[in-house]
Parts: structure tokens; C-alpha cells; sequence
């Protein structure tokens, strides 16, 4: 971020800009162009002022709200004056600016262009009172006169924009609105906690055209495969070497080398999938893609034929049949997996003599981070989403078609047969208020259970599982009383220049939109037990 100027606590004009000496009482304010218009704001009030930042786009914002910025680590909202007063958007070049203003904290005002720093004596200021009775004059303190009588200058109500613009407390109030008086758990709520104990909740993948798949809790995150990989000195083929991963060496291990399937170089669809040992050490094995997260029956998880387990070491603890047999989903034993000496020998890599070996070639790993929550990140439109992994019952494929619901309200996209079960599936984008999107292969339907009813949320795609450290984790700018409800957190990764909105699933679907999820699915077809 370029910082144009920072302001100090004393009224101190930001470096670069004209303008004349104090005489007496006189003040000082801050001149910029929005549209035709010369506007300014206490000089006092001004905390620095900045080039236009990247931001991140928070859906069900007032629309005035350009997006979050990252603001040395502190997450500033980023309002558009052109907006606020109604003017057409224009695109941002090098003349814009952004001026920050401290109301308790950090607000960006997009402006046009800056103009100076000016000095008005008491007798060129004009009360709104002249004009308050033909133009809306709330976000006005006060009109500058120019000298020779040529122009004025609009003082904004820098207090007032704030308030007008987020509803702060407005936002606070209803966002703990659902508590006591929430409805109670609809009719499947009990069904679906008393099947629980009978599924397997798995994180599917693919090698070499194989689909496999690892018990949820065996996974401890996934993550993109980043250069570089330190190969270590003696070790076995399949150990591809060593990566940092935040601030701790991660050994990784190629399940195709594992497993003698043919080698493949590695790119942008590989992911590594973090599993943790019993020793407290973790291992990463690289896979060709993540597929998706299932929750499934354990009858259908089959025995190895014998004829198999005879050519391994039990690393395949079972078959899961999947679309009536068509599917095979073969799950991995994560104890056998890494009941490997050359695997053991490759998490020693990532143990205190491990890190003093490779310390030369990557420098100290530093502290561990122990203090951090995991996320299942998503993404819709322009913008990376984070719900906390333990929420998240299973991701499924988008099917080719769902099935309509006659009378269902229009976010409800459709239904679909989940295991003999309906499941109603809501279009995310539409709830986001986004454009709608042409169907495609990466989307996934997320499914929570909201009020104890099993719902799926069509979303763009699911692209990792990450842990996050709490020091990162604040609240988001309420912005809007429906954006406070569901987005009330950002993480502010700032050494990836990232940032992810935090979503709160029990806060998805307004208390009426409950009953028309639970209405939509006993309205629906029955579901064939055995499709």
C-alpha cells in the first residue's frame, strides 16, 4: 500500500500539499474532487491519506462500500464517496486517492483527486441553515466562501458519513436478534444426530485416476503446493523433500511414488493434504487434485479382498461404494500409511534435527503457532470465504440438474436425493446478491446443518483447508445490519496479501427462510431409498 501521507496526532498538513499559515482561531481542512465538486474535512480528523489499495469485496454491504483493505494490518472498510452522493462510478487511476479518517477507527473515503490543504478564518465559514430547506444538507457542517466569491467548498459531516454508511450499532443490535426466541429444531433435526454415529465423514482425492480418501479427522489441513521443496539427502524416493509451512518444515511424501503408480511433475492442481502423526510431527502427501468431502454410510464401506491386502501393508483399510457400485472410493488406514520406516524417517525431517539439517538451506522455522482455528475455504465471485471445518458436514458435486419446487421461494435452487434423503440446495450467489454464474465442474454444494435441517449452499469452489492463527482473526466492520449477522470476522493474512471473509453458517438463513427450506423439503418428491 502507498502511503501518500500520514497525519499525526497534532493537526499537521500531509507532506506534498499547499497550503497557507494558521493566523489566530483560524482552521484547517482537506480539499479533494468528487465529480464537479470540491469537498473537505477537518484536518484534525484526518489520519493519513493513501493511493487506492486492493480490496475485498464483503456481499450484503451497504453499496456505497467499495471493500475491506488491509491498512497495515488493521482492516479498514473503504467507502466511495461517488457513491454516497450518487454519482456514476468511474474507474480508479493514478489520481486517486483514499482518505482515511479515525471515527474510533479507520474509515477510507474514495475520493477523485486531491486538492490542498486550506486555511479558513470563522467569518468564510456558511452555515447549512440557508439551504437546509431545498437541499439535503445531512451530511454537510458547513460551506467555505471563497475570497473573491467565485466558489464553496462542501465541509462533510465526516461523523456522520460513518454513521450513516455502517449502522454500527444498528449492525450490533440485530446481529444477536437469533438467540432465545430461535425456532426449534425442524422435524429431521433428530434423524440427522442419531445417523451420525452410523457415517464416515471422508476427504476423497485423486492420484493417477484413482479416487482415495482419509478420514476427516486424519486430515489436518490442505494446502497449495508452493516452491520450494528441499529434497533431503538420503531419503527414499517417494519423499519429495521438505517445505516451510507456516513457520514449521513440512516433510512431503508423493502417494504415486508410494504406491508405484506412474510418475507425473507437479502443477497448479496439486494439493497437499496435512496429516498429523501420533508423535505430534505431521507429513504432507501430494496428491493430484482434492476431490470433495463425503459423508457416507459405513454399510457401504467393504472389506480389502484378500487378494489385494496380500500386496500391501494394510494402507488401504477398506472399498467405499459410492452411485450404486459405479463409484469405488478406496479409503486409506493414515496409522499404516505412515507405519512406514522411510515415512518416519521422513517426519524426522520435519523434528528438531531435521529443522538443524536443513537449517542453512531455509533458515530457523522459528515458533510454532499452536493457537489457530481450521477453515474450509470457498470462493464466490472475486472473494475467498472461510467456514470453520468442524460445521461443514460434507461437500458434494453440483449435479447435472436439481429438482424444481413448486412455490419454493427463488433462492432455493432446487432439491436433490442425498442417500435416500432430501436435501434442499440454496444458489449462494443469489443470497450474496451476485451475477449468476453458467454451471461448471468446480462449483460444489457445502452442506451445514441450520436449526437441525440439512441444507447445501451452491458455491463457486472449494479450494483448501487451512488453519488460520487466531492473532489473524478479527471482527469484521459492520457495514450492514445482514453483513454484521453472517460475515462477523475477517482474516487479515497480510504476509500473503489475502484476506478471508469468515462466515458464520447458523447465520445463512433468516428465521423465515428456515421454514421455507424445511417446507421445500416435504414438498418435494419423495426420495428413492436405494437411488
Amino acid at each position: 500500500m502507498n502511503v501518500i501521507a500520514r497525519l499525526p496526532d497534532a493537526p499537521q498538513p500531509p507532506a506534498h500539499m499547499p497550503h497557507e499559515s494558521v493566523p489566530g482561531d483560524s482552521r484547517q481542512y482537506v480539499t479533494f474532487h468528487v465529480q464537479e465538486g470540491t469537498y473537505a474535512v477537518p484536518l484534525a480528523e484526518v489520519q493519513e491519506i493513501i493511493r487506492m489499495p486492493d480490496v475485498v469485496q464483503v456481499p450484503l454491504g451497504p453499496s456505497s462500500i467499495a471493500g475491506l483493505a488491509n491498512l497495515r494490518g488493521t482492516v479498514m472498510a473503504v467507502s466511495s464517496l461517488r457513491r454516497i452522493f450518487n454519482y456514476p462510478d468511474i474507474a480508479h487511476d493514478d489520481a486517486t486517492r483514499v482518505v482515511v479518517i479515525n471515527q474510533g477507527i479507520p474509515v477510507g473515503l474514495v475520493v477523485d483527486r486531491m486538492a490542498a490543504v486550506v486555511t479558513a478564518d470563522p467569518a468564510q465559514i456558511e452555515t447549512v441553515r440557508s439551504i437546509e430547506n431545498t437541499v439535503d444538507t445531512d451530511l454537510l457542517r458547513g460551506m467555505i466562501k471563497s475570497a473573491d466569491g467565485s466558489g464553496m467548498i462542501m465541509i462533510l459531516d465526516s461523523a456522520r458519513l460513518v454513521a450513516n454508511d455502517f449502522h454500527t450499532e444498528r449492525a450490533r443490535s440485530r446481529a444477536g436478534e437469533r438467540g432465545a426466541d430461535a425456532p426449534a429444531a425442524g422435524p429431521q433435526a433428530g434423524a440427522v444426530q442419531a445417523g451420525q454415529a452410523d457415517e464416515l465423514q471422508l476427504v476423497s482425492f485423486e492420484v493417477a485416476g484413482q479416487e482415495y480418501a482419509l478420514a476427516i479427522e486424519n486430515v489436518q489441513e490442505i494446502v497449495q503446493v508452493a516452491e520450494p521443496i528441499n529434497r533431503v539427502p538420503g531419503t527414499a524416493r517417494h519423499v519429495l523433500g521438505v517445505v516451510t509451512l507456516r513457520q514449521r518444515l513440512l516433510p512431503l511424501v508423493s502417494l504415486r511414488e508410494m504406491f508405484g503408480l506412474v510418475s507425473a511433475p507437479l502443477n497448479e492442481r496439486n494439493k497437499i493434504v496435512v496429516v498429523p502423526l501420533p508423535d505430534g510431527a505431521s507429513v504432507g502427501i501430494v496428491m493430484d487434485m482434492v476431490k470433495e468431502v463425503l459423508r457416507v454410510s459405513r454399510s457401504l464401506l467393504d472389506p480389502v479382498p484378500a487378494l489385494m491386502q496380500a500386496n500391501t501393508r494394510g494402507e488401504i483399510q477398506g472399498i467405499c461404494r459410492l452411485d450404486g457400485g459405479r463409484r469405488l472410493v478406496l479409503v486409506l488406514s493414515a496409522d499404516a500409511l505412515f507405519d512406514n520406516e522411510t515415512v518416519r524417517c521422513a517426519a524426522a525431517a520435519g523434528g528438531p534435527e531435521g529443522e538443524s539439517a536443513m537449517e542453512e538451506v531455509m533458515g530457523s522455522a522459528g515458533p510454532a503457532i499452536d493457537d489457530e482455528e481450521q477453515f474450509v475455504v470457498f470462493r464466490l465471485g472475486q472473494e475467498d470465504y472461510g467456514v470453520p471445518i468442524a460445521l461443514v458436514q460434507e461437500i458434494l458435486r453440483v449435479p447435472e440438474q436439481l429438482t424444481r419446487v413448486p412455490r419454493a421461494p427463488a433462492f432455493i435452487k432446487g432439491v436433490v436425493n442425498l442417500r435416500g434423503a432430501v436435501l434442499p440446495v440454496i444458489d449462494q450467489r443469489a443470497r450474496f446478491e451476485l451475477e449468476e454464474m453458467e454451471p461448471n465442474d468446480r462449483q460444489r454444494i457445502m452442506v451445514f446443518t441450520i436449526d437441525g435441517i440439512r441444507t447445501g449452499f451452491i458455491v463457486d469452489a472449494v479450494s483448501e483447508v487451512m488453519k488460520i492463527p487466531r492473532l489473524a482473526i478479527g471482527p469484521t466492520p459492520a457495514m450492514s445490519a445482514e453483513q454484521a449477522r453472517i460475515v462477523s470476522r475477517i482474516a487479515n493474512l497480510e504476509q500473503q496479501r489475502r484476506m478471508i471473509l469468515l462466515i458464520d453458517p447458523d447465520q445463512l438463513l433468516e428465521r423465515h427462510e428456515v421454514g421455507a427450506v424445511v417446507e421445500a423439503g416435504s414438498d418435494a418428491v419423495p426420495a428413492c431409498p436405494s437411488c
